[in-house]
């Protein structure tokens, strides 16, 4: 194919590892952003293997790893009776497998880093609010209703409120999710946490809290972690008029050991409320516009799978147009790639919210009596182990990559820092 002009609408990382990889490739790229200066949103995440096979094939997963603590297991114990009923290990797959828990301004960094050594452009104070076709082109349109490029192709990656697929024939249906969580990012110190898992507390599937370690903004700063309690986003208002002593008391009584993260907390403006939707886009393109990340797809967090979704996408994308010998053969290409990873973990995640985030007494119970049992038999841990790891089907072929050797970094990777 021709080299493109591409215009991407946001620098998350999904738009980031989209500019890399199809300037890599010859492509003429820029990266249209709404704020006027570039910058992550959130709390931490955790990479996994999928995700970093991609960061890997951009050359950035020594950078990244550097910054991010490893994560060998999902533990979550019942916060009443301490009996534990979910314990998800990596290693119960073969292949050597982890997970990277990071700080969303790691990741930002790390691909944003990249961009700017590459000279890339990112024009930045524009907000994109729809797009026009332009004879086969497409102009993108910013809030004051001026054209701002006109593009071969554009990508859309602009989240999940995307004004570009709101207003496209492909927008999908949103089901907004009833329950969300607040997220606070705070200094790990010497408090009492599994520095290898994502541990979790739970009452019934009311309650969930969660510690992950999230490793480090830069190099020169302290580790840290990222904290979240789940709730009703329908009762986030009562809660906070509650008073945050009260709402700290409740937490303390469930986890004592979350104290030294709770004396952190002085104001509700250290907490983000974060609001999930499921949607899915079909096909995740219209014209030669082509959407990716959660412009594409979003669902709960549940399974942790949000951001290496996005990279895979970029990936997808980029390999669809180095294949193909036309735009359209290749976004075609994309959504075929892409297609049967996003409906599997969309239907999973579906499946698997209501066990942490619902006010059923049964989902809980069964959660807790039969699933917790059956999950301690090999076959389930490995298929456990699987659906964490995001690769239950094969992720990468399609996407024009390979999976990374997890095995020549695994005693590597324990050593002290």
């Amino acid at each position: 194919m021709k080299s493109l002009h591409i215009g991407i609408a946001g620098a998350g990382p999904a738009g980031l590892a989209s500019a890399l990889f199809l300037a890599r490739a010859g492509h003429r790229v820029e990266i249209l952003e709404r704020y006027d200066r570039p910058a992550p949103v959130g709390s931490g995440l955790l990479m996994q293997p999928t995700g970093l096979t991609v960061l890997n094939e951009l050359g950035l997963f020594e950078t990244i790893r550097a910054l991010g603590s490893r994560i060998d297991r999902l533990h979550g114990a019942d916060a009443l009776s301490g009996r534990t009923v979910l314990d998800v290990r990596y290693d119960a797959a073969p292949g050597g497998r982890y997970g990277l828990a990071v700080q969303r301004a790691a990741l930002f960094d790390t691909l944003h880093d990249a961009v700017v050594s590459e000279g890339i452009p990112i024009r930045t104070g524009l907000s994109i609010l729809g797009n026009a076709p332009r004879g086969d082109r497409t102009a993108l349109i910013a809030a004051s209703g001026d054209d701002v490029g006109t593009y071969d192709l554009v990508i859309d990656a602009t989240g999940a409120r995307s004004a570009l697929i709101a207003g496209s024939s492909v927008a999908p249906n949103v089901r907004n999710l009833a329950y969300g969580a607040f997220w606070a990012t705070l200094d790990g110190g010497h408090a009492n946490y599994d520095r290898a898992a994502l541990s979790q507390r739970y009452d019934r599937a009311k309650v969930m809290i969660g510690v992950l370690p999230a490793g480090r903004a830069k190099p020169t700063e302290p580790e840290r972690i990222a904290f979240f309690w789940s709730l009703k986003v329908a009762d986030a208002e009562a809660v906070k008029a509650a008073g945050l002593d009260r709402w700290k008391t409740v937490i303390r009584t469930y986890w004592p050991e979350c104290a030294p993260f709770l004396d952190q907390i002085r104001d509700w403006d250290q907490l983000v409320l974060a609001r999930y939707a499921h949607r899915t886009a079909k096909p995740p393109f219209v014209g030669n516009v082509a959407f990716i990340g959660d412009s594409a797809h979003s669902t709960s967090p549940q399974l942790g799978q949000g951001a290496n979704m996005a990279l895979l996408d970029a990936a997808a994308l980029s390999h669809a147009l180095a294949t193909a010998s036309d735009l359209a053969s290749a976004l075609r290409n994309y959504a075929r790639a892409r297609r049967n990873h996003v409906l599997l973990f969309q239907l999973l995640s579906l499946v698997f919210t209501p066990f942490y985030q619902s006010d059923s007494y049964a989902i809980a119970w069964i959660r807790d009596r039969l699933v917790s049992t059956v999950a301690t038999i090999p076959p389930v841990q490995r298929l456990l182990a699987s659906i964490v790891a995001g690769t239950l089907i094969d992720p990468f072929a399609a996407t024009g990559l390979r999976e990374r050797d997890w095995l020549d970094q695994t005693m590597s990777d324990r050593l002290p820092a």
